[in-house]
């Protein structure tokens, strides 16, 4: 199934901006949240994070 691009984009950052607004908390907590509110696996949550993190890196 193929997703949308702009759908992607969104979805990565509305996790980095969580991620950035949560930082107080574990990184397993805040992957647990994400995960129910946007009923992801924790696995694609931490691939939409390392690759925000690369992204950003490059910028």
């Amino acid at each position: 199934m193929r997703r949308n691009r702009t759908l992607l984009e969104k979805r990565r950052d509305y996790v980095i901006n969580y991620l950035n607004q949560n930082q107080a908390k574990q990184m397993k907590v805040v992957v647990a949240e994400l995960s129910d509110t946007l009923f992801l696996t924790e696995r694609t949550i931490y691939t939409i994070i390392n690759e925000g993190l690369a992204t950003q890196a490059k910028a």
